[in-house]
């Protein structure tokens, strides 16, 4: 499938999937989408703390860059694990403006660091923030009580249904710790009803721009 490098509203970038007509991140915004769902909604919850989380869908990095930059505000110690199916190219990464767009040019050793990074072996980034990177399918995920936080940024259900079946969600569900949280851009009826149905209890939210609402999951015993 041809793929593209576009801008997004917001001046940063991300990749288009032609035949889909589906990007990696919002259109309206693939930094403001980031900082929204995964850390105004999903890490700002456990500040001072240790946080385990499992990201669906790694794609470009940009959810775990951002979440090293704020883990150093929030006072967090991170163990990251990016599950990702279809690594995207060099040179797709170095089309990315993100370490600009976020005024992170310190930290650009980090962002290139996070890509060269061996798959499926820990790569520790700095005293408060280790990432694991592995190739898998998620239907083939099989963590068990291990996370504190699943940021859930799998392509939309309109062009991969099955990725937002049931199944998917009951592997989310055993996979976070009890009172963990799962939080998306989606808020799909069909979403919201998979998640009810393995176990989750589930809150709409105020979506990012150009998105009207979000969901955020909990697991609770």
């Amino acid at each position: 499938m041809k793929r593209e490098i576009i801008k997004t509203l917001d001046g940063s970038t991300t990749i288009h999937i032609e035949e889909w007509d589906e990007c990696y991140h919002s259109k309206h915004g693939a930094i403001q989408e980031a900082q929204h769902v995964f850390i105004k909604n999903g890490l700002a919850l456990f500040q001072n703390r240790n946080v385990s989380i499992l990201e669906i869908g790694f794609g470009t990095g940009l959810n775990a860059f951002i979440s090293f930059l704020e883990s150093k505000k929030m006072n967090q110690s991170i163990d990251y694990v990016g599950v990702e199916a279809y690594p995207i190219s060099s040179e797709e990464l170095l089309s990315m403006n993100y370490v600009d767009e976020l005024n992170a040019n310190s930290n650009k050793p980090i962002f290139e660091k996070m890509h060269q990074s061996n798959w499926e072996e820990k790569t520790v980034l700095n005293d408060h923030f280790s990432l694991t990177k592995r190739q898998q399918f998620f239907s083939d995920i099989d963590d068990k009580d291990k996370y504190d936080l699943i940021y859930f940024d799998a392509f939309g259900y309109r062009v991969q249904p099955e990725l937002w079946s049931t199944a998917i969600f009951k592997k989310m569900y055993d996979a976070l710790k009890n009172n963990g949280v799962l939080v998306t851009y989606a808020a799909r009826g069909v979403v919201k009803r998979s998640m009810i149905e393995v176990g989750f209890t589930v809150e709409k939210l105020a979506g990012p721009p150009g998105k009207r609402e979000m969901f955020r999951a909990r697991k609770t015993q």
